[in-house]
């Protein structure tokens, strides 16, 4: 029975991050434009440069949105569910110690070194309390929680509001006994990791990209043009520079990433497991078909 339900402060970093995103995916975009249009060169390696180290950390920020999205924390008469994503800490309230602002710490909080707006996350350690995970979004709003294994940081946006939840829910008793459990986003990635089927979905995958960025790499320096308008369509083919073959492989590693992260949201529940693997297997099919649209290209005279 819930009688608490107390989600974070979101919107300032939904915004950030959304932003942060925007800016990524504009200058990944206008550097795979330049990539489709420049010779082999210096500004053919700037533009690659630039294209990978501004595609590289989307998915990064995608989670992190996907996490500050999803992020709540919830209590009943029997625990405090705390969930960020993939992340997730059921807290049996006989387990709990207190529950105290992070304004009344004698020695100051340090808060994570990799943070911002929306996202306070990371593990630090502190001279009266141990081991402190945090699982907050706005460091204003700080609450601690105490247990046995460590303690935990979130940030409601009405801390005031779960103190007292927990007061009255203290109050009342347990009505049914709570096991801990806590379920971390590696955990999810070296469980399916032990799947024999995972393992050689992720590999195939893995090794085809590699071997499309290292075929494309190879052809690029040796062939200035290649064929990139193919006859069905209609019409001769049309010769361009080798350069835009590099489109392909970071195509397929877009997708691959995209299949793979997909893949492991489904692969949490037990019932899903099975549309887990059907995406992982779908995220080799465009790795495929851009292997056999280069061999064509490269065949395909002039």
């Amino acid at each position: 029975m819930n009688i608490g339900h107390f989600p974070p402060p979101k919107q300032r970093g939904l915004i950030i991050h959304g932003l942060i995103l925007l800016v990524l995916v504009i200058i990944a975009i206008i550097g795979f434009v330049n990539l489709s249009s420049a010779e082999v060169g210096p500004v053919f390696l700037i533009s690659l440069l630039v294209s990978l180290v501004a595609f590289l950390p989307i998915p990064f920020f995608l989670y992190r949105t996907y996490a500050l999205w999803r992020a709540d924390y919830y209590m009943d008469r029997d625990s405090l569910a705390i969930h960020w994503g993939l992340r997730v800490e059921d807290i049996p309230l006989t387990d709990i110690e207190w529950i105290r602002p992070a304004d009344d710490l004698a020695h100051p909080l340090s808060l994570p070194s990799f943070r911002w707006p929306g996202g306070l996350l990371g593990v630090r350690r502190h001279p009266d309390l141990g081991l402190v995970e945090f699982l907050a979004a706005d460091p204003k709003k700080l609450l601690l929680i105490a247990t046995a294994k460590r303690v935990f940081v979130i940030s409601p946006d009405n801390p005031a509001a779960l103190v007292q939840t927990f007061a009255r829910a203290t109050e009342l008793g347990s009505i049914t006994h709570t096991e801990a459990k806590s379920v971390y986003p590696s955990f999810v990635v070296t469980q399916a990791w032990e799947s024999g089927l995972a393992r050689y979905l992720w590999l195939s995958a893995l090794f085809l990209n590699l071997g499309l960025f290292i075929w494309a790499s190879l052809i690029i320096p040796s062939t200035p043009q290649v064929a990139l308008s193919p006859q069905f369509v209609g019409g001769a083919p049309e010769s361009v520079p080798s350069s835009q073959l590099i489109l392909f492989p970071v195509a397929s590693l877009l997708l691959s990433i995209t299949g793979w992260i997909a893949g492991l949201y489904f692969y949490r529940w037990e019932r899903e497991r099975v549309l887990a693997f059907i995406v992982w297997g779908s995220s080799t099919l465009p790795s495929l078909l851009f292997l056999l649209a280069v061999l064509f290209i490269i065949t395909t005279p002039i």
